[in-house]
């Protein structure tokens, strides 16, 4: 793809990032947002494939020489936020806002889709694309695994947005790339009492604090130096009135962490935690949680592949800090290799913001980038099997 081609659609990706932008929708609920995707993508003379998704839309481009298939994934949903960005394309729902840049995404992967389909005579297999449903709610990734749209991927490419990164600038990277996002409900039971006389009672308010405290040693001196991990306290509520010691306390929070092991220890070392000091208080609490995705972790191989190509088109690479947010694109990297990346937008600010925003002009790099590495993929993988076949002749 040259950037020429590219900045030739810019203003029709502009134009669907802006109609996008206007009509957000939430998890579950893209149903506009899905019939003006398959719009597009029909009028382009792209193919939709029917995986029987109730939002969502699958398509493919390519399959005329046989050969491996690519997929590359575009979120679709937005956020419960109020708008105060002051756009003139500004949300016309109230209290739903793209605060995330997912109409940042599925225009950018439309504008792939367009690139990909001026070339597919030369494709080497096949690319689908994955505008999925739901990633806010972490539901879509698996939706759209259980329907089938993953079958006979060899991988899956997909991105993110970066606000702090200027437009050009596009981070990868090999291994972990997104946290594990858990969320945890904490339910501390005593018996409630005349606040005069505590003594009457067993204070679920006091152990609860105890056990906030507590839970902050965990990362401390329970994970290593060399790993990280994230426990937060967000939410506490308990009682009715002042002079009244309630019977029960509730807290919730996240739990956010990089390394599978890691994370499974941390999930122990917090149950102990909560169970131990509940009980010193004689006190009772139940844990419940609250499993997000694991975190992404990018295959190293589609790293160097995909840096090779950004910089083919003159785009600045670096090696980007891994963010603690959760991403539901985890789940595809469960069942098929692949990569996730940082792609600059120079916004002003940060993801799920009522004032987030981003510069369009990132929409044709975004869309060169992934047309580009698709078709790179394709061919490396169509060459890998063709030397693995002659490997395999030899041998026999």
């Amino acid at each position: 793809m040259t950037k020429r081609t590219a900045e030739s659609i810019e203003q029709q990706l502009v134009a669907i990032r802006r109609q996008l932008h206007e009509h957000p929708e939430l998890s579950h609920e893209e149903f506009e947002t899905t019939a003006a995707i398959r719009g597009w993508l029909t009028e382009a003379g792209i193919r939709i494939v029917d995986y029987g998704l109730k939002t969502g839309v699958i398509a493919e481009i390519g399959g005329l020489l046989d050969g491996p298939v690519v997929a590359v994934r575009a979120d679709i949903d937005a956020l419960p936020i109020q708008e105060e960005t002051g756009l003139s394309f500004a949300s016309k729902i109230p209290g739903k806002m793209h605060a995330c840049g997912h109409d940042f995404h599925t225009a950018s992967i439309l504008g792939t889709a367009f690139l990909l389909k001026e070339q597919e005579q030369e494709l080497r297999g096949t690319v689908r694309f994955l505008f999925q449903p739901a990633e806010e709610k972490a539901k879509g990734a698996g939706q759209l695994i259980a329907s089938g749209a993953l079958k006979g991927v060899d991988a899956v490419f997909g991105l993110h947005n970066k606000p702090d990164l200027p437009v050009g600038t596009i981070g990868i990277k090999g291994g972990p790339i997104m946290a594990a996002a858990d969320g945890f409900v904490v339910e501390v039971a005593g018996r409630g009492s005349h606040a005069a006389v505590p003594e009457a009672g067993l204070d679920p308010i006091v152990t609860a604090a105890h056990i906030i405290t507590a839970l902050q040693s965990i990362v401390s001196r329970s994970v290593s130096a060399l790993d990280s991990a994230v426990v937060s306290v967000t939410r506490l509520h308990a009682g009715t009135a002042w002079n009244v010691i309630s019977d029960k306390a509730v807290f919730d929070g996240t739990i956010r962490t990089f390394d599978e092991s890691v994370r499974e220890k941390v999930r122990e070392r917090f149950e102990q935690v909560v169970t131990g000091v509940a009980s010193a208080f004689a006190t009772t609490a139940q844990v419940k949680w609250l499993e997000g995705p694991p975190a992404v972790v990018n295959d190293q191989k589609w790293a160097d592949q995909a840096t090779v190509t950004a910089e083919a088109l003159g785009l600045t690479v670096i090696q980007p800090v891994p963010s603690p947010a959760g991403e539901d694109f985890a789940f595809y990297l469960k069942e098929t290799e692949g990569l996730f990346v940082f792609l600059g937008t120079a916004g002003p600010q940060e993801w799920h913001h009522p004032a987030f925003d981003l510069d369009e002009k990132a929409l044709p790099i975004a869309a060169s980038f992934f047309a580009s590495l698709a078709s790179d993929a394709l061919r490396k993988l169509a060459d890998d099997r063709l030397r693995g076949g002659r490997q395999h002749s030899e041998i026999l």
